[in-house]
This record gives C-alpha cells, sequence and structure tokens, in this order.
C-alpha cells in the first residue's frame, strides 16, 4: 500500500507541475499583446512545435471576426481593421456601428449594421463600397465574385426588400416583399440567381428569382416549407440551394423543389458549418446534458463522418476540408471524414478563447472579447 500512496503522489506531482507550465504559458499569450511566442511541447520533444501571434485590434466593442483571402477581419462598434496572417495592418475604416455583422466569400466582405444603416464592402486592402442603407438593415450577404445583397426592413409592419448590388457598388435589382419578414438573402455564384428566405404565418418561404431584371416583380420559383422553421440557406455553386430548418437539411432544386436529404427529428441543433465540400452539424440529444454527436454529409446528403460527443461545443467552423471545434477545454481538429487530428498544446491555445476560425490547415484564428490570436502549427525541422 505504501509503494501505490507513493506511486499516486508521483502522478499527482506531475500532473501538477504541467499544468502550472500550461498556466504559465497561456498567461505568457494572452496578457502580452502584439507579441509572437513560440512555444514547444511541454511533455515530449517529439510534438511539433507552434506559435501563437496575438493581433491588437482596435475597433470598439461587440467584435466580430472574419477571414478575408490571407487575412484577418475584425469588426466592432468603432469600424473595421484588416491584418494580414503575420499581423500586418492592411486596412483600417473608422465608424459608427451599434450592433456589427459580417460576411465574407471569396477574397471579399461586407460589414453592415444590424438594426442600422451603415455598410461597407471591401477587400483586404481597399473599401469597394460605403452605403448608407434606406430603412433598419437586417442582414447582408456577398458571393465569390464580390456582388452582395442587402436586406431591410423599410416601413411599418414586416415589409422587406433585397437591394443587390455588382461588384462595383452599383445597385442592379431590387425586390420588395410585401409581407412575411425576410431572415437573409442570398446571391448564386453566377451573379444570377437571388435566393430570399423569410418566415410566412405558416412556416417557412424561399423565394428564388433568376435573371435579375429589373422588370420583374414576383419570384420565378418558391419552396415553401409549411410548419418548419429555415434557419439559414447557401447556394451551392451548381446553383442548387442548402436549406437548414430546425428539424431537416433540405436541398432545394433550380425550380424550386425541396427534398429532404437529411433529417434530425430527435435531436436539436447546436451549431452548424456550410461549405462547398461538405456540411458539418452539431445535433444535441434532448434533455441529456451536452450529450450529442458531430456528422459531416456531402451536399447529396451522404454521411462522411459520425462521432459522439460529451462536451459544449462553444464554436465550429470549416474550411481547407478541415473542420474545427472549440470546446471550453481546447480546440479538436477533424478531417472532413471527422477523422481527429491530434493538435499539441490545444488547451493552452484556448484558454478564454470563445470563437475560432480556420485559416489554413494549420492556422486558427482563436478569439475572445478581449484578443485574437493567430495560433500555427509548425512542422518538425
Amino acid at each position: 500500500m505504501g509503494g501505490g500512496t507513493k506511486t499516486a503522489l508521483r502522478k499527482k506531482s506531475t500532473v501538477a507541475i504541467v499544468l502550472a507550465l500550461i498556466l504559465i504559458v497561456a498567461a505568457a499569450v494572452l496578457i502580452v499583446p502584439g507579441t509572437r511566442t513560440r512555444i514547444l511541447s511541454l511533455i515530449s520533444p517529439d510534438v511539433p512545435e507552434f506559435t501563437a501571434t496575438e493581433f491588437s485590434f482596435n475597433v470598439g466593442r461587440d467584435r466580430v471576426f472574419a477571414y478575408l483571402g490571407n487575412a484577418v477581419i475584425a469588426t466592432g462598434s468603432l469600424g473595421i481593421q484588416v491584418f494580414d496572417v503575420e499581423g500586418r495592418e492592411t486596412l483600417r475604416e473608422s465608424f459608427r456601428l451599434v450592433r456589427p455583422g459580417i460576411a465574407q466569400a471569396g477574397e471579399y466582405a461586407i460589414v453592415f449594421d444590424i438594426d442600422g444603416a451603415s455598410v461597407r464592402v471591401f477587400s483586404a486592402t481597399e473599401i469597394i463600397a460605403s452605403i448608407e442603407a434606406v430603412g433598419r438593415v437586417v442582414t447582408a450577404s456577398i458571393n465569390n465574385n464580390g456582388w452582395f445583397c442587402i436586406v431591410t426592413q423599410e416601413g411599418g409592419g414586416s415589409r422587406g426588400t433585397a437591394r443587390v448590388y455588382n461588384s462595383n457598388g452599383n445597385e442592379v435589382y431590387t425586390v420588395t416583399l410585401g409581407s412575411g419578414f425576410v431572415l437573409s438573402a442570398k446571391l448564386s455564384h453566377d451573379n444570377g440567381s437571388l435566393a430570399i428566405l423569410n418566415l410566412t404565418p405558416h412556416g417557412s418561404r424561399v423565394s428564388i428569382y433568376r435573371g435579375l431584371d429589373e422588370a420583374k416583380y414576383e419570384p420565378d420559383y418558391v419552396f415553401e416549407l409549411h410548419g418548419g422553421l429555415i434557419v439559414d440557406i447557401f447556394y451551392l455553386p451548381d446553383g442548387n440551394i442548402l436549406a437548414l430548418s430546425t428539424d431537416s437539411l433540405l436541398l432545394i432544386d433550380r425550380r424550386g423543389i425541396g427534398t429532404e436529404i437529411y433529417t434530425f427529428y430527435d435531436n436539436r441543433i447546436g451549431g452548424y458549418a456550410f461549405g462547398e465540400d461538405f456540411i458539418a452539424l452539431h445535433l444535441y440529444d434532448y434533455g441529456i446534458g451536452y450529450s450529442g454527436r458531430l456528422i459531416t454529409l456531402q451536399t447529396n446528403g451522404e454521411i462522411l463522418g459520425e462521432v459522439s460527443t460529451e462536451r459544449d461545443i462553444l464554436s465550429m467552423s470549416s474550411g481547407n476540408n478541415i473542420l474545427m471545434t472549440l470546446q471550453n477545454d481546447g480546440l479538436s481538429f477533424y478531417t472532413y471524414a471527422l477523422e481527429e487530428i491530434a493538435v499539441p498544446g490545444n488547451a493552452v491555445i484556448a484558454t478564454g478563447a470563445n470563437n475560432i476560425l480556420p485559416l489554413s490547415e494549420n492556422i486558427v484564428l482563436a478569439t475572445n472579447d478581449h484578443s485574437a490570436i493567430v495560433i500555427r502549427l509548425e512542422e518538425e525541422g
């Protein structure tokens, strides 16, 4: 018994030392602003090292982030800033936002003031359009070609208007829905089709406008989900639309015909990530703590991977065929088939973070209300 007790004490001592080292390194990363810290493996010299660079953003409160090509965007109550991944500022624009929102596609981004009027469209180095919207901004979106759409509420009631602009910032199409609160509007990859998601008294509706002809007032096709709530839509490169409801994933074709490709009636959505290569869903079991599962699917509904999870997932994001999740105890990286990729020191890096963005297969941005840290996993040698 004495030997067993000494062994247990040695194990506890080792754990305590490791935890102390983790806290010291975390403090070095999070407290010293604007610094680049090289962190070696704490346990084994065979584990690759990684570096962490903290960015010092000056954009005010309520910050949100996005990844723009090879740059990181931050927006908050005081405007926008863009940094390259080495921490060099490439763009700054100061203006007031009450509730900042952001959307990004390819090398373009759009920042908007929810319930306000200010909108900015930009690349990593220049402002493309500065717009003061008519009415209150509900949301905005942008596609890979730099065409963008602004949704506003104008007048009384639930009347919503979607305005489409080309990559030069010129308005090219406007459509107003007489009723039904508009949740979002998305443009196809070829700039030739607009999909508007709105609520109806009986459920949700996706209206599809093809051709974007100013003489056209009525949609070409309409998909109705009676008794259901669609929370988001996403254009695929082939012109079809993915729609996520509270209990299913649907594919809506060019003619407005919808098909359920995956259902989850016994689960609730914890999070999701749309991508052109796969879709990731985090599904909680009802009434069983954080118990649930992660699944990845192809756009035809075929399951690529599935894993059980017992942890609260604070944030999830996909990019470069990689899925990243942030739990309260660290980062997890997965392939599109949900094969977990080992990440040394993730408990150190994730300290204090509440959101993540993938910048590449080995670079991630971890953010919280006070700091933004770019983490690079480096190969040996």
